[in-house]
Formats: C-alpha cells, structure tokens, sequence
C-alpha cells in the first residue's frame, strides 16, 4: 500500500498546478483557500484542487511533505510555492505570473486579460 507522501507525489506528478485546498475551487470552504483560487482563477491558470478536508492522512501529510504548517499550499510542477500569504504577495508583485511562465504554465498577466 503506498504511503501518504507517495500519494502527495501522484497528485503533484499528474498535474502542472496543484493546490492543496480546504474545499473545492468551486466552493472553497476558507477565506484563505478562495484568495488562492481568486488569484489562480484571474490568471487564467488550469489547476487541480485537492480537499484536504476529505482526507485528514492528506491533510496533515502535506504539511510534513512541504514543512509548512498551513493550507492552502500551492505547488508548481512538483515545487511547493507557499501558502495564501506567499501566492498573494506573489499575485501583487506580479512574480506569481512572471514564475508560471518561466515554468511554461500559460496564465495572463494582470492587467492583460
């Protein structure tokens, strides 16, 4: 049986952006996973959103695999980027936009759309 972390790494591996979430991108169930889905939604970004809220082994699993104690967490191409704070400082300076397209992920840039 695979473990928690090995289960982490499938879900980064299938897709470019992930987002470990409380709630769904439809219908986030905190103010700081609906921040992150408001920004990667304004930038056009195709994205999987995982509930931690359905599965507490994933919940307190991705806090070990990244080290860091919060959700949301946003991961890009397997790298962990940080949480609501981390991707909207990221969002206002205009990096998050600059980094997903170093990383050949399509999203707009704010202001373009």
């Amino acid at each position: 049986m695979a473990s928690i972390q090995d289960e982490i790494k499938q879900e980064l591996s299938g897709t470019e952006v992930v987002l470990f979430m409380k709630g769904t991108p439809q219908m986030p169930m905190c103010g700081f996973s609906g921040q992150v889905v408001q920004i990667l939604d304004y930038l056009g970004v195709e994205y999987k959103g995982v509930n931690v809220l359905a599965n507490e082994e994933i919940r307190q699993g991705v806090k070990e695999f990244s080290n860091w104690p919060t959700i949301p967490q946003l991961y890009v191409k397997g790298e962990f980027i940080g949480g609501c704070d981390i991707v909207r400082e990221m969002f206002q300076t205009g990096e998050l936009a600059t980094y997903l397209n170093e990383q050949g992920v399509a999203c707009q840039q704010p202001g373009q759309g």
